[in-house]
C-alpha cells in the first residue's frame, strides 16, 4: 500500500508522473552513442577503438595533482578516526581546500584545477580508497552540487559569482529528494513562489549529502504557474546560511559514517531571481543532464574499492595457510580472487573509456555513464562481499578489534558497509534499469510510440504504423547476420591471448539482444513498461556487453603503449569468459523466470494472505510514521548546520 499523501503533497497519476519524467529527458541524440547502438544490435567498435587518450598537457596537470593528493591522503587522512568519530575532521577538509580538491572540475579561470573527467575520477578513486566519506563529500560537491549545473546551464554572472567560491572555500550540496518523493519528482512539494525580484522557498528536503556543512545549495522547487511565470520544477542556488534555512537533523547510516547528510527545512526563504539556474520548469532537465557525467563519480570510487579488495585478497591469501598451502591456491578461494582481479580490470576499463569520451565530447554518453554507475555499484558490492568471505571471521571483525588483539587493522567489513549505498545513491539499481531501458528503446518509441499510446488518434496511429514499417523493414534484416559470425573478425585483438572471439560474441549478442527487445515490444506493446524484470535483464546484458568491449579495448591500448599489455590481455580474457557465463544466464532468464508468479505472491503478501508466515518473532522497530511529516512551516528544531571555515 502506498503512503497517504500529506495535505501539501501534489497528487499525480502514474501517467502524469511518467509525463513529467519524459519531458525532462534529453529528447534528441545529436551525437553517436556506442551503448545506444549496442542495444539496437549494432556493434560500433569504431566509436571506442582505438581507445581515446587525454592530451599530454591534461595528463601532466592531472598527474601532478594526483601526486599531491596521494601525499595528502597518506599523511593527513586518518580513516580509522573518521570511522570512529563518524566525522571528517575540520582540519582535513581545510587541507583539501588548500590543495584545491574542491575545484578539481572547475575551470582554472575561476580558480579551479581544470582537471579532465578522467583525472577527476582517478582522484576520487584515490581519495575514496583513503576514506569513502571524503570521496562522497568531494563527489557530491562537484559532480552534482553547484559547480556542475552552473557549468552547464549557469549565466556568466552566476559563474563569476559562485564558481570561485566553489573552487576554494565553499562546500555545496544538491537538494532534490523529499521525505515522500524519491525517483518520482512529479510529486515534488517544495515550493518557490515568485515575489517581486525574489522567490520564496518553503519545504523540506531529505538525504542532503553535504547539507550539514554546505555553504551553497542547489535546490529543486516547484514554481506555481501564474501570469508571467511558466512555473514547474526549477533549480536555484541558495545560500545555506539564509534566514529560514534550518538543518534539522544529521542522519546516520550503516556505512559512510563521516557523511554530512541531513534534513533541511526551508521556511519563507527569500532567493533572488538572479540565483535561478536556467528558466522556470527546467529543473529536472538540469538535474538529469548534470547526472549524465556526474554519475561517473560513483564507479570511480567503486574502482578504487576494487583495487583495495584485490590488494588485501592477494596479501592475505598468500599469508594465510590452510592444509599445507596458501589459501589462494585452494580453488574455492582462488575463484574469488580471480573474480575480483578480472572485475576490477573491467570496471576501470569502463570508467576510463566513459570518462575519456566525456572529455572529448564527441559521443553522447548518457547511457554509458548510467551503465558504468549501475554495473560499478553492483560489482563492487560483490567484490567486497567476496573479500569478507576470503578473510573469514577476520572479514566480519572490525579493524579496531583486529588491532586491539594485535593483528593488522583491515577494514573489510567497513568497505562492505560503505559500498552498499552506491546501489541506491544517484538512482537505485532498479531505477537505473528503467532509465537505461527507456533510452535503449528510444529508437523504437520514436517510430512506433504512437501505436501504443492510448491518447493518440487513429490517424496518428496509422502514420506511426507506416513509419514503423519503413524503419523495421530496414532494421530487422540487419539483425540476422554480422561480423560476429566471421572467424577473422576483430583479428587485431589476437595477440598473445586471443580476445577476438569475445568481441565476436559481443557482436552476435548485441543482435540477439535487439531481437529479444523487438519481440518483447511486439508481444507486450503498451504493457512493456510494466515488465520491469524483463527490462532489467535486457539492461544487465547490455552492461555486460559494454564491459566486455571496454575490457578488450583497454587491453589493446595497454599492449600498444607497452604497459602490462600481456597481463591486461589475460585479465580481459578472464573477465570476458566470466561475463559470458552471466550473459547466457540472463538471456535464458528473459523468457524463463518467475515474474508472473512473483506478482501473484506480492498481491498475496500485501493483502495479508501470508501474514501467518510472520508469526513467531518480535519486531524491534520503534514507533512512529513510516514517512516523516514534511508539512511546510517554521522549524521547531535546533539548527545543526555547521559551515567549516
Amino acid at each position: 500500500m502506498s503512503a497517504t499523501p500529506q495535505p501539501h503533497q501534489p497528487t499525480v497519476t502514474e501517467r502524469e508522473a511518467r509525463q513529467v519524467a519524459e519531458a525532462a529527458r534529453e529528447q534528441d541524440w545529436r551525437k553517436p552513442s556506442f551503448a545506444k547502438e549496442l542495444f539496437l544490435g549494432r556493434f560500433r567498435l569504431d566509436l571506442i577503438h582505438p581507445h581515446p587518450l587525454p592530451a599530454d598537457e591534461q595528463a601532466q596537470r592531472g598527474e601532478e595533482f594526483l601526486a599531491k593528493l596521494r601525499d595528502f591522503c597518506e599523511t593527513k587522512i586518518d580513516s580509522a578516526r573518521i570511522e570512529r568519530e563518524a566525522q571528517i575532521p575540520d582540519e582535513v577538509i581545510d587541507g583539501l581546500k588548500e590543495i584545491g580538491a574542491l575545484g578539481m572540475k572547475i575551470d582554472t579561470k575561476y580558480g579551479g584545477l581544470g582537471l579532465t573527467q578522467v583525472y577527476y575520477n582517478k582522484a576520487l578513486a584515490l581519495v575514496g580508497s583513503a576514506s569513502p566519506a571524503i570521496g562522497a563529500l568531494l563527489s557530491a560537491h562537484q559532480s552534482i552540487g553547484v559547480p556542475q549545473p552552473l557549468k552547464l546551464f549557469g549565466t556568466q554572472e552566476q559563474k563569476d559569482t559562485f564558481l570561485p567560491r566553489c573552487a576554494r572555500t565553499d562546500i555545496t550540496a544538491f537538494l532534490l529528494t523529499e521525505p515522500d518523493v524519491g525517483s518520482d519528482p512529479a510529486r515534488l512539494a517544495t515550493s518557490a513562489v515568485p515575489d517581486g525580484a525574489d522567490y520564496v522557498l518553503d519545504g523540506v528536503k531529505l538525504w542532503t549529502t553535504n547539507g550539514v556543512v554546505a555553504d551553497l545549495l542547489v535546490v529543486m522547487a516547484r514554481v506555481p504557474k501564474s501570469e508571467g511565470h511558466k512555473g514547474g520544477i526549477t533549480a536555484f542556488v541558495v545560500e545555506a546560511g539564509s534566514e529560514g534555512v534550518t538543518v534539522e537533523n544529521r542522519n546516520a547510516f550503516m556505512g559512510l559514517r563521516g557523511l554530512e547528510n541531513g534534513v533541511t527545512r526551508f521556511h519563507q526563504v527569500r532567493v533572488p531571481a538572479a540565483n535561478r539556474i536556467g528558466p522556470e520548469g527546467a529543473g529536472l532537465k538540469i538535474a538529469l543532464t548534470t547526472l549524465n557525467t556526474g554519475r561517473l563519480s560513483l564507479p570511480a570510487m567503486c574502482v578504487g574499492a576494487g583495487k583495495w579488495c584485490l590488494k588485501i585478497a592477494r596479501e592475505w591469501s598468500a599469508a594465510r595457510e590452510q592444509w599445507g598451502k596458501p589459501v589462494a591456491f585452494h580453488e574455492a578461494v582462488g575463484a574469488k580472487i580471480s573474480f575480483i582481479a578480472a572485475t576490477t580490470f573491467a570496471l576501470e576499463a569502463v570508467l576510463d573509456l566513459s570518462s575519456q569520451m566525456a572529455d572529448e565530447d564527441r559521443n553522447d554518453i548518457r547511457i554509458e555513464a548510467a551503465l558504468a554507475k549501475l554495473y560499478g555499484s553492483e560489482m563492487a558490492c560483490l567484490m567486497a562481499d567476496e573479500l569478507v568471505q576470503i578473510r573469514g571471521g577476520r572479514g566480519f571483525e572490525t579493524a579496531e578489534s583486529l588491532a586491539a588483539r594485535g593483528e593488522r587493522a583491515v577494514p573489510a567489513e567497513q568497505i562492505l558497509r560503505d559500498l552498499r549505498i552506491n546501489r541506491i545513491f544517484e538512482g537505485s539499481t532498479e531505477i537505473m534499469h528503467l532509465l537505461i531501458a527507456r533510452e535503449a528503446v528510444d529508437a523504437h518509441l520514436s517510430v512506433a510510440g504512437d501505436l501504443i499510446d492510448p491518447d493518440k488518434s487513429l490517424s496518428d496511429k496509422a502514420k506511426a504504423g507506416a513509419n514503423a514499417g519503413v524503419f523495421y523493414a530496414k532494421w530487422l534484416p540487419k539483425l540476422v547476420a554480422g561480423p560476429g559470425q566471421l572467424p577473422r573478425s576483430y583479428h587485431e585483438f589476437n595477440q598473445q591471448v586471443d580476445l577476438s572471439p569475445h568481441l565476436r560474441y559481443v557482436e552476435r549478442s548485441a543482435r540477439k539482444l535487439a531481437r529479444s527487445t523487438f519481440y518483447a515490444m511486439s508481444r507486450w506493446q503498451g504493457r512493456m513498461e510494466t515488465k520491469q524484470g524483463f527490462l532489467g535483464r535486457i539492461v544487465d546484458i547490455g552492461a555486460e556487453l559494454f564491459a566486455m568491449s571496454a575490457a578488450c579495448v583497454r587491453a589493446e591500448l595497454l599492449r600498444t603503449t607497452g604497459e602490462h599489455g600481456r597481463e591486461a590481455y589475460q585479465l580481459a580474457d578472464a573477465f570476458c569468459r566470466q561475463s559470458r557465463i552471466r550473459v547466457e544466464e540472463l538471456f535464458a532468464r528473459l523468457w524463463t523466470n518467475t515474474d508472473d508468479l512473483d506478482r501473484k505472491v506480492v498481491k498475496g503478501v500485501l493483502s495479508g494472505t501470508y501474514e501467518w508466515l510472520e508469526q513467531g518473532i518480535v519486531d524491534p522497530s520503534g514507533e512512529g510514521p513510516w514517512i516523516a511529516d514534511a508539512t511546510p512551516g517554521p522549524s521547531k528544531k535546533e539548527n545543526v548546520h555547521r559551515p567549516i571555515r
